[in-house]
């Protein structure tokens, strides 16, 4: 992968500032949260979701990870409640991961890392499209997941059966998946100020991250590293440790849903 961004060592993450200054600047994502640090808000609302697995509108294996793409268009897959206002839809998820169990999450708590991390876009629907949105600082909402090793996640199977389709970049293929199940059964939360984890590396993200992780087998995690960033007819290049490192908090306060 010479050309573009990546998580190559000439075009990776410590790169990224040279064709995106914004690299550098003041809400940048992902942090490390430390637990004890970030403030209870008592004001912190509720997370509602709503999605509806037919809005489902195919996997794509974009070169950087692998993303299921969601119908837009109405409000049909939503999120509303948290730190937000108004409604924002549900744009497409992807993961981040590492080479093995012991890194790939982009945020951290405490330090420790996560095998991988779970991030569901969505946009304000006060703007009229989704790349409107994802200039505006309140423009984009996503909430974070981490994934731990444990028992083996029936929902998250249903999409790694579509692996096979899109091992290389570029490669789609269609599937329903219910994000419900993707969700943990305690929706506290850590909020803050934020930007994408990839270029443009826009800072227009309230990042939600939540506190309880979903679990992942040793083996399904080997299913994610089976993927390759090169395209069809390239060398093989396999999709691992496609993550950002945590980035300077730089003064910026984190809240707490939960005491």
């Amino acid at each position: 992968m010479s050309h573009g961004w990546g998580y190559g060592a000439n075009n990776g993450p410590e790169k990224w500032g040279e064709d995106f200054p914004v690299a550098n600047g003041p809400r940048q994502s992902p942090i490390n949260i430390v637990p004890k640090e970030a403030q209870y808000d008592s004001t912190l609302k509720s997370l509602k979701l709503k999605y509806d697995p037919s809005n489902a509108n195919g996997i794509l294996n974009n070169g950087h990870s692998f993303q299921v793409d969601y119908e837009d268009d109405a409000n049909s897959s939503i999120l509303t409640g948290g730190p937000i206002s108004g409604t924002y839809r549900l744009k497409q998820f992807h993961f981040h991961w590492g080479a093995c169990d012991g890194k790939g999450s982009e945020h951290t708590v405490n330090g420790i890392k996560f095998p991988c991390e779970l991030h569901l876009v969505h946009w304000n629907t006060k703007y009229p499209s989704f790349g409107e949105a994802a200039s505006k600082p309140d423009g984009l909402a996503v909430v974070g997941v981490f994934l731990k090793i444990g028992d083996a996640n029936p929902s998250l199977q249903k999409v790694l059966d579509a692996f096979n389709n899109i091992k290389t970049k570029g490669k789609q293929t269609f599937s329903r998946c219910s994000t419900f199940y993707l969700l943990p059964g305690c929706l506290d939360y850590w909020t803050y100020d934020g930007s994408l984890t990839t270029p443009p590396l826009l800072e227009s993200v309230t990042w939600i991250v939540c506190k309880e992780p979903i679990s992942v087998s040793c083996e399904q995690m080997a299913k994610f590293r089976s993927l390759l960033f090169s395209a069809e007819g390239e060398p093989e290049c396999c999709m691992v440790d496609n993550y950002r490192p945590p980035q300077p908090l730089k003064g910026r306060p984190v809240r707490a849903s939960f005491q």
